[in-house]
């Protein structure tokens, strides 16, 4: 299979944007499978927990960094991610963990703004030399709460941030200030879209108020000469061995099949 390598006008653009969209990085059946193995995977779903914005709407996500063969390793592996995150990111980098978030219909609630590298700087992460993918399982839209980005914001350095709701979010008044200077990017994203963002990308998502859900797998990775502390689900550097494409398929066929059996 061929894979996606990123070009230097994209680099570039990850560089000066502190985002890289990839638009159909990964095709239907991939999703398909991510789908419904993530809806009816069982001890995926005894682990979820609920995070509720300042409103008190809930969003729900589980987290974690485990290694193993099933789909979520596939594609956190996989050439397309991994390969492209070295490139963009100009290191060998390691898996920080995973993670897939849900906004239910209706009721699923925001993200406040925040930098991923305001919560991880308190994990002893020594630079903000940090990045995550977000990977669109179904679509996303304005209407069910899409992510929001400043473009350029990771440029501004690590912004203080507090507790809203049961969130940690950041100064709401410099991002007021920084508002009024940087253009505000809605990313609607179809099913197999990725976007590549810097973890001192500012970025937030608003309430689902619609009648789709959004589900979308992030992945986070750390580069290798960044050292920080080793907690679980957040982890200090161990090699990333990197998987073909295809296993994305193949692995997530006979997971899906076994959780159809079961």
């Amino acid at each position: 299979m061929e894979t996606f390598k990123a070009s230097p006008a994209q680099i570039a653009q990850f560089q000066e944007d502190g985002f890289l969209f990839v638009r159909g990085l990964f095709d239907a059946e991939e999703m398909e499978l991510l789908l419904n193995i993530g809806k009816h995977d069982q001890e995926k779903n005894a682990n979820v927990h609920a995070a509720r914005d300042a409103e008190g709407r809930e969003s729900k996500l589980w987290l974690t960094s485990e290694s193993r063969d099933d789909i979520y390793n596939a594609f956190v592996r996989s050439h397309r991610l991994a390969s492209t995150m070295e490139t963009v990111m100009d290191d060998e980098v390691y898996l920080y963990h995973y993670k897939m978030m849900v906004k239910e219909p209706k009721v699923g609630g925001a993200w406040e703004w925040h930098q991923d590298y305001g919560y991880w700087y308190r994990n002893d992460c020594l630079y903000p030399d940090m990045a995550s993918v977000m990977i669109a399982v179904d679509r996303a839209s304005k209407a069910n709460g899409c992510l929001q980005v400043l473009r350029g914001s990771h440029k501004c350095g690590r912004i203080e941030h507090g507790t809203f709701g049961t969130q940690k979010g950041a100064d709401p008044k410099r991002i007021k200030l920084l508002s009024e200077h940087l253009e505000l990017v809605y990313c609607e994203m179809a099913p197999g879209d990725a976007l590549f963002f810097h973890a001192n990308l500012l970025h937030c998502s608003a309430p689902n108020e619609s009648d789709d859900p959004r589900w979308t797998l992030i992945c986070c990775y750390n580069t290798k000469h960044n050292p920080c502390r080793d907690l679980p689900g957040h982890g200090s550097y161990r090699h990333l061995e990197k998987w073909d494409d295809a296993r994305i398929k193949e692995i997530g066929r006979r997971q899906w099949s076994s959780l159809q059996e079961g």
